[in-house]
């Protein structure tokens, strides 16, 4: 539940209506992890992409009241994106809460080094439009477990960014036990990194 939560922070939306949802990726299998975490079988179907119009994007929706008053009461709400803040996320679930942003609106970024040829470099970034919400973050993972990142104003959202051996520490905590609900190929990366890092 946590990291379908963290799902719904990022690329998900709630009705003003008081009870639906709508949750939209590029990614099917995204959606179908969704789906098993909230035990729900309505249909995927295709929607207009806000960025270039064409019916390029998939997304589910489907309503149930008590848990949009939950989310509610987590801190979400509808027309989110620049509202967004603290969420009362128990510490213990943090880190699947952070997974399912990571695999909403976050990245992986790897790439050799143009000076070190043989070394890699490593970000791992969130990303809101909320500038309270990305400094929860930041402040949150410090708090948790340590680790510092530091944040940028890019065009329309704001970031923040955890370098190599922060990245790899972080990952030990958001893939903390085997089979977790996760975005296959962001997992594959990390754990590249997890056990061999490099």
């Amino acid at each position: 539940m946590a990291y379908a939560v963290g799902l719904i922070t990022t690329d998900g939306s709630l009705s003003a209506d008081g009870r639906h949802f709508d949750f939209t990726s590029n990614d099917r299998d995204l959606i179908e992890t969704f789906k098993k975490c909230l035990n729900i079988r309505n249909k995927i179907s295709t929607k207009r992409s806000g960025y270039t119009h064409k019916l390029s994007s998939l997304h589910i929706q489907f309503g149930n009241v008590t848990l949009y008053r939950w989310l509610v009461e987590l801190g979400l709400m509808p027309n989110k994106s620049k509202r967004l803040g603290k969420l009362k996320i128990p510490d213990k679930f943090f880190f699947d809460f952070l997974r399912g942003h990571l695999d909403g609106d976050g990245s992986i970024k790897r790439y050799f080094d143009p000076v070190y040829p043989r070394s890699v470099r490593l970000y791992t970034v969130f990303l809101s439009a909320s500038p309270a919400h990305i400094k929860w973050i930041k402040d949150k993972v410090q708090k948790l477990a340590g680790l510092s990142g530091f944040i940028r104003t890019v065009p329309r959202a704001h970031t923040v960014t955890f370098s190599k051996g922060n990245s790899i520490a972080l990952f030990r905590h958001l893939y903390h036990k085997p089979n977790l609900p996760c975005l296959k190929r962001k997992f594959l990366i990390a754990k590249e990194f997890i056990t061999s890092p490099r």
